[in-house]
């Protein structure tokens, strides 16, 4: 769904919890970074972007269950694009996300940092439009993940052409 804007919708989601600093409990510096550089560059190609980590103000303003709960399904359902971090360790609320975004039908681009993922997550493009992008923990990644972007995008063109 196009924004009232004009621009469409991207969700970015992964680990909240499993990112906390247990001594300041906000985001660690390193994912924050990785989590802005991607919101920024979602942002840069005409996206609006939803972001819980972002929202909740890097874990400094947490929502209670039913509010991000509501908030996430409502943005994932008005997405035009769903993307993630399955998590390292798995991540159960990002693989609720998951789940909702594949039922929903929404294009998704999973950011996989290591090879071994549950099955339902390395088969999800059987029944889903899925991207899926090696992205070790330690880095960024915008390179891989712009040009996953562009295939999506060109192939989505192309199925809107006649």
């Amino acid at each position: 769904m196009t924004a009232s804007n004009g621009r469409r919708r991207a969700f970015l989601a992964g680990p909240f919890k499993g990112v906390l600093d247990p001594e300041t409990g906000t985001v660690r510096a390193f994912e924050r970074e990785r989590y802005e550089a991607l919101i920024s560059h979602l942002e840069s190609r005409g996206y609006d972007v939803h972001n819980a980590h972002k929202r909740e103000s890097w874990g400094a303003s947490m929502m209670t269950p039913e509010e991000c709960t509501q908030l996430d399904y409502e943005h994932i359902r008005d997405s035009d694009l769903f993307v993630a971090f399955p998590g390292a360790p798995a991540s159960p609320g990002t693989h609720i996300e998951i789940g909702w975004a594949s039922a929903l039908g929404k294009p998704i681009v999973l950011l996989l940092e290591e090879s071994t993922y549950a099955f339902l997550i390395r088969g999800l493009h059987v029944v889903g439009n899925v991207t899926y992008i090696d992205m070790p923990a330690s880095e960024i990644g915008l390179e891989p993940f712009a040009t996953a972007l562009d295939q999506l995008e060109a192939r989505q063109a192309g199925e809107g052409s006649p």
